[in-house]
């Protein structure tokens, strides 16, 4: 059996570059010098550095001979751990959503990863571009399922959602797909600590159009957001900022659909498919 491909954590690759830069730094060269002796492009240097390209054995040997670093670089490489379950962005803020005893969330474009199921959260994954590999798609279903368990725990939080209508209007993945996952929040929508709420197309004031986000409580009561953005995140603990993401929350609920009227527009989403 052909041996899996081992994808490299982002972290760490972030850590052999920094390596790079000062062995070569302290050798007396430039990206430029480096490149020319290794017969490299100096972009290749560059992005080794940055984290954005892994180091590749037979280069690192290489560069070890040139920087006279004595294996320093192929011994790390060598040792990189496996691929991070997450995004090295969102790392932290995973954690306190793991810990988290209220969670409110809105989003505008997707159901939110805690109450994907897993075939929605393969079509999201699918769709990214540029595009991830299936043993990556498949790894980063699986960590997502492993986030829900929060939800599933003795003591879960206290969790709110509110999704803008087309989130459940649209079809991601197939018809087959979609209707699983409006049964999974419609049943969602009836548990108890659970407030599921949709914003409809139709109204004319939206409290959030600069995007989604994240609010959460810790055990210690302090109070974060979570932002994502296409090329990365932001976790905020300013209390300034905090308190006009709730108040944009606390507005939404207010324009949103009721509980009791977004489980009626999803018995009616589910009969008429």
């Amino acid at each position: 059996m052909p041996q899996k491909k081992r994808q490299k954590n982002a972290s760490a690759m972030k850590m052999v570059g920094q390596l790079l830069a000062n062995y070569r730094r302290v050798a007396g060269f430039t990206q430029c010098g480096l490149a020319k002796q290794a017969c490299v492009d100096e972009e290749t240097i560059a992005s080794i550095e940055q984290g954005r390209r892994p180091l590749k054995s037979d280069l690192a040997e290489l560069l070890d001979e040139i920087l006279g670093t004595k294996n320093s670089l192929a011994i790390a490489v060598a040792n990189l751990p496996e691929m991070d379950k997450y995004p090295l962005w969102a790392e932290e803020f995973i954690d306190r959503e793991r810990e988290a005893i209220v969670i409110c969330s809105f989003e505008s474009m997707l159901v939110p990863g805690l109450l994907q199921t897993e075939d929605y959260a393969h079509y999201v994954l699918k769709n990214r571009v540029p595009r991830f590999t299936d043993d990556e798609i498949a790894e980063k279903v699986a960590a997502r399922l492993e986030r829900q368990s929060i939800l599933h725990r003795k003591r879960r939080p206290s969790t709110s959602f509110v999704l803008n209508e087309g989130v459940v209007c649209g079809r991601l993945g197939g018809d087959q797909v979609w209707r699983a996952q409006m049964q999974h929040l419609r049943e969602w929508a009836d548990v108890l600590d659970c407030s599921l709420q949709i914003m409809p197309f139709t109204r004319r004031m939206h409290a959030a159009l600069d995007g989604p986000f994240v609010l959460l409580e810790t055990p210690d009561h302090e109070q974060l957001a979570y932002m994502e953005t296409q090329l990365g995140s932001q976790l905020v603990s300013d209390a300034g900022d905090i308190s006009r993401l709730a108040q944009k929350y606390a507005m939404l609920r207010t324009q949103a659909y009721t509980q009791e009227e977004t489980k009626a527009l999803l018995d009616r989403l589910l009969g008429e498919s």
